[in-house]
């Protein structure tokens, strides 16, 4: 994860602005497309695709073959270009990509979707941000469309994580000065109106489920399976 900024001090826009890749834990054609086929499971069919917030394109170029019309969204044109790169590179008709953010994208579309995802996204939205999204989102998909979050952080995963509970080389008798250690950060980012040691937000399922049910979904929590403290909300209309 990255440094911890005030919120007063930090822009998504400036941060992303040079950025060329996604951040995935490998950038292996091997582990990215296990990625890609994990999430392409859970996405579960659909011939529309909108990939908003689609980086460098690194999981896009594996959604396209399997969707008749994909939409890639991002706001930094460093990602986006190279997202065209692989894009031209695989010679691939049936996609196009725009650059906005969550606010202007709705008003670049014009077609609605049977799927709407986005990965590693909603850590950088506050939760209004997200019921913003998500209610927008409702507008452009089909009927029996799904909206699907992928890797969400959760909050108590994380600090399981950061203390190495998943890890191998877990040592029982250190987790008392994990935890100690853990505690004064989380002291001293809090008295530093900072957000804690990781960049944006973290989101509990119940919240996730809780804006989603406001808005008419019905949601299915599934953790993620390359990230230990991350979870995928899948979200369906009731009804």
């Amino acid at each position: 994860m990255g440094s911890v900024f005030k919120r007063s001090e930090f822009s998504w826009r400036e941060y992303f602005s040079d950025k060329k890749n996604g951040g995935h834990r490998f950038s292996t054609e091997e582990f990215l497309a296990k990625e890609a086929n994990e999430k392409l499971f859970h996405l579960n069919g659909g011939k529309t695709l909108l990939d908003f917030g689609c980086g460098a394109g690194e999981l896009l170029i594996y959604y396209i073959p399997n969707y008749e019309r994909v939409v890639g969204a991002d706001f930094s044109r460093s990602m986006l270009f190279e997202a065209e790169k692989k894009v031209l590179q695989h010679k691939y008709g049936n996609v196009d990509l725009i650059l906005a953010d969550d606010r202007t994208i709705w008003d670049e579309l014009n077609l609605k979707f049977d799927r709407i995802t986005a990965t590693e996204v909603v850590q950088y939205f506050t939760p209004e941000q997200l019921e913003n999204f998500i209610i927008n989102a409702s507008g452009h998909l089909n009927k029996g469309g799904k909206i699907v979050f992928f890797d969400i952080i959760d909050p108590k995963l994380y600090c399981l994580w950061k203390i190495g509970w998943f890890s191998q080389n877990f040592i029982s008798l250190n987790i008392f000065v994990r935890v100690y250690t853990g505690c004064v950060r989380r002291i001293l980012a809090f008295l530093k109106n900072q957000p804690g040691d990781i960049i944006g937000y973290s989101h509990s399922p119940h919240l996730i489920k809780k804006i989603a049910h406001r808005n008419g979904f019905q949601m299915e929590c599934v953790n993620s399976m390359y990230y230990e403290y991350r979870y995928h909300a899948i979200l369906s209309k009731i009804g």
